[in-house]
């Protein structure tokens, strides 16, 4: 008997109602409290469809127990690896994925006594792990197969090269490149491109401007580049087919100290994201030949802010080195970010999504406390 009661009509009554479409037991009107739109309501009248009980979550998976600055995921003959920079434990971190016990697994490691970034990339069925130093020069390791071991093959000018941030790796016409970001006064961003033999300097990019992060983005066809800088607005460079080069072709706005960009895609429109450590990150859409802001998060101490997507979502992770992490929901309709989660990560660096098999993973390298992982789970609130 639930006459007299006026309930809160949402997913925790949406079982109530399947039972009421279902039962022959006279039930008398019973009517909705709230939300809003169903005020007054009777309950019998509410249709299924009007319930979105379907929600998701980032629960903790497992801790690895170390710091890192970068994580890289990569498949390499079928199977599932991941890249962590430790410069605290003086390595290149290789770890497996374990399908039977679903978890991340020690497989190899690479001494690297103060790495930022250890990037993974797979050409012509080999596995190069470019190891980016600060100190000591950075090196380019290859995985033997005789001898089922990394083997440096080769030294990264340490003239040009002097304190990298960042690496991105991409193909341009069926050629292998990757462009490391120098942070130093007297260095310069460099792209380096494989040929048979090796990997070796082929254009020399916005020298002395103390790049922080280089994105890589294709766009309407055609392959760019966006450097961020602690000097100055975002760098945007173009490839052109005659010159087989990068070429300068803008600035993202008048937005200074930018820590880190990084690119997402909604349907059709193409969006940047910008970190900023002291004032707003930004969101901004491609608008044919410019950059149009559409949302500001508030963000002091960020270093990282990652889109990334899991199924038909798209979530935005925004750290912070005084505060929580804030994950965030894109909404289609409103073409902005919305609030979702927080997770308690210490100083992240990185924020990597890993689709393992039937597990889809987050990965939280922390630069003070031990690196996590998450696990993206979806939820039926009724």
């Amino acid at each position: 008997d639930l006459r007299g009661n006026t309930l809160a009509c949402d997913c925790k009554i949406k079982w109530l109602v399947e039972w009421l479409e279902s039962t022959n037991t006279t039930v008398p009107a019973v009517f909705c409290r709230s939300p809003g739109q169903v005020e007054g309501q009777r309950i019998r009248d509410l249709a299924l469809s009007d319930f979105q009980c379907i929600t998701t979550d980032f629960v903790m998976h497992q801790v690895l127990p170390f710091q890192a600055v970068s994580a890289e995921p990569f498949t390499y003959a079928s199977d599932l690896y991941v890249a962590l920079a430790q410069p605290s434990a003086s390595s290149c971190s290789i770890l497996k994925w374990d399908y039977v016990e679903r978890k991340l697994r020690d497989f190899d490691r690479i001494p690297a006594h103060s790495a930022v970034h250890c990037k993974p990339i797979v050409a012509q069925e080999q596995l190069y792990v470019v190891v980016a130093q600060l100190f000591g020069g950075s090196y380019i390791y290859r995985w033997d197969t005789a001898v089922d071991k990394f083997i440096k093959i080769q030294d990264i000018d340490s003239q040009k090269i002097r304190k990298p941030n960042d690496i991105e790796a991409f193909q341009i016409e069926g050629d292998w490149y990757f462009v490391i970001a120098d942070s130093s006064k007297a260095g310069s961003t460099s792209l380096y491109r494989l040929n048979q033999n090796g990997f070796y300097s082929h254009q020399a990019l916005h020298a002395w401007h103390r790049d922080t992060d280089v994105e890589y983005v294709e766009n309407d066809g055609k392959p760019r580049l966006i450097i961020s800088s602690s000097s100055q607005a975002p760098v945007i460079y173009q490839w052109s087919r005659a010159q087989k080069q990068f070429v300068p072709q803008g600035e993202v706005g008048e937005m200074l100290d930018v820590q880190m960009v990084k690119h997402f895609r909604a349907k059709r429109d193409q969006f940047l994201c910008l970190s900023r450590y002291i004032g707003d990150s930004k969101v901004v859409r491609w608008e044919g030949q410019r950059f149009v802001e559409v949302q500001t998060l508030p963000s002091r101490g960020s270093m990282v802010m990652q889109p990334f997507a899991v199924g038909q979502r798209q979530y935005l992770a925004l750290g912070s080195d005084f505060s929580f992490t804030h994950v965030y929901l894109w909404e289609e309709e409103k073409q902005k970010f919305a609030k979702f989660q927080e997770l308690s990560v210490q100083a992240p660096r990185a924020f990597r999504a890993v689709p393992a098999a039937d597990v889809q993973l987050l990965l939280a390298p922390s630069f003070k406390a031990n690196t996590l992982v998450y696990r993206h789970v979806v939820v039926d609130l009724s």
